[in-house]
């Protein structure tokens, strides 16, 4: 007769060799990133049943727990020469609001202003074609010359 094990999981953060959790199944796990460097980290699960089989389950995760960092001026894999010029800034929940850092500073796209000079190139065709009058409506009092008021003679 074989013995029966109860299934147990075993949960590891990255390379430790020592788990976070050795618990029978089901279970639940109360993992605090603060104690993890910010960056990329890896969640090993390993659960056994009750032959003894085991499987093993890895989720890759990030830690974000200090100030978020928003470089401008430079992408990843990005090939640059000379003098990079950057803005570096960093955001935090902690930190006060504060109207000028509300926004990443960075250029305006090419398409963005693009866009503004065919929406420019169009009010000015359309302004231009609007000009003209068609003979019809010329004398309309729409568009044609106000007429003079004259003013009530004296006696």
């Amino acid at each position: 007769m074989t013995a029966h094990r109860k299934p147990h999981v075993r949960v590891y953060v990255d390379d430790s060799p020592r788990p976070l959790i050795d618990h029978e199944l089901p279970t639940t796990l109360a993992l605090d990133t603060r104690q993890l460097a910010d960056g990329p980290h890896r969640l090993v699960i390993r659960a056994e049943d009750q032959s003894g089989a085991e499987g093993v389950e890895e989720i890759a995760f990030r830690v974000q727990n200090g100030p978020g960092i928003l470089v401008s001026g430079l992408r990843p894999g990005a090939t640059r020469g000379g003098t990079l010029h950057l803005t570096v800034d960093a955001f935090s929940t902690d930190d006060p609001f504060d109207p000028r850092r509300a926004e990443a500073r960075s250029s305006i796209p090419v398409w963005v202003w693009v866009l503004c000079l065919f929406v420019l190139a169009w009010t000015v065709w359309y302004a231009a074609r609007m000009w003209d009058v068609p003979a019809q409506y010329a004398q309309t009092p729409t568009y044609a010359p106000p007429v003079a008021a004259t003013a009530p003679a004296k006696p």
